[in-house]
């Protein structure tokens, strides 16, 4: 399925056969295609790259695509590492984190730092933190085969 190109984003890089390789969805999702572009919402005279996710419900092109500035997909992507990087330590606690210290890591950009902390607000976190580990080890092969693959295009691209 061709990614539409005469809607707000302009895209200039596509993957189309994204429902191939969606993950634990492949095959069975509405998220048809990724895209490199222009975002929709530039102003005249400013551009800037975004990353969107096309989903199609299978009569239109859904309003519920997401169109995201390439930082934050890699804020998302830094947010991952680091969660996954406690995940593989968490064992050593009873609920899974210690509630004395839920900040899990406190990570440097642009002169602050992004807080990686388990949500103590959520009511619910025993149980949830619980899931949040299993998921997160069931599709540990899934995001390990994407992780080992960025990890090599990183080190060709000399970070």
């Amino acid at each position: 399925m061709k990614i539409p190109t005469t809607l707000k984003h302009k895209p200039v890089i596509v993957t189309e056969n994204y429902e191939q390789i969606d993950g634990r969805f492949h095959g069975n999702t509405d998220a048809k295609g990724l895209s490199l572009g222009l975002a929709q919402w530039n102003d005249r005279g400013k551009i800037d790259i975004s990353a969107k996710v096309w989903r199609y419900t299978g009569e239109k092109w859904s309003r519920q695509s997401e169109e995201l500035p390439l930082h934050r997909v890699l804020d998302l992507s830094i947010l991952i590492c680091r969660t996954i990087e406690h995940f593989r330590e968490a064992y050593r606690y009873e609920d899974l984190y210690n509630p004395d210290e839920p900040v899990i890591d406190r990570i440097g950009l642009q002169g602050d730092a992004m807080t990686v902390a388990v949500s103590t607000d959520n009511d619910k976190i025993k149980e949830d933190i619980k899931l949040f580990s299993q998921a997160l080890s069931q599709d540990d092969e899934l995001i390990g085969e994407r992780l080992s693959t960025l990890s090599a295009i990183l080190k060709e691209l000399g970070y």
